[in-house]
């Protein structure tokens, strides 16, 4: 029961996981001023991923990797497809592509609710055959 439970939860947690780490590259790398002046100064290694990071959500990359995660999971029916539409949604909504990441987000989760519910509980075994009602008692 504790195993299922876990089985469960942990696509959940790992959402919130990838949340976590892209508010921390949001707050963290784009948003400082303190490392935006760093690199503009021909900073260290990463200040091209840095630069990158910019330039994939001023031409709304994000975005479209999440809506396109979406439609595939959307068509394939896979739990794994549904979970990587919803972490591509958090990714977008972090990273400025708010309307198609909140899209992706929302179809990913309730997707991978359906497929979850599904894998609980089959609809057959809740079923009572074929059951008579009467009139009355």
């Amino acid at each position: 029961m504790i195993a299922a439970a876990w089985r469960r939860a942990w696509p959940w947690l790992a959402l919130l996981l990838v949340a976590l780490l892209v508010t921390w590259l949001r707050y963290g790398m784009v948003e400082s001023s303190a490392i935006g002046q760093r690199c503009s100064a021909g900073g260290p290694w990463w200040c091209r991923w840095r630069q990158w990071l910019v330039l994939g959500f001023l031409h709304d990359v994000y975005g479209i990797a999440a809506l396109a995660a979406t439609a595939l999971a959307l068509l394939r029916k896979r739990a794994w497809l549904a979970w990587l539409a919803a972490a591509l949604g958090i990714v977008a909504l972090q990273l400025y592509c708010v309307e198609s990441g909140a899209l992706a987000l929302l179809a990913g989760c309730l997707c991978l609710l359906h497929r979850q519910a599904a894998r609980a509980a089959p609809f057959e075994q809740h079923r009572h055959g074929q059951q008579q009602v009467q009139s009355q008692p």
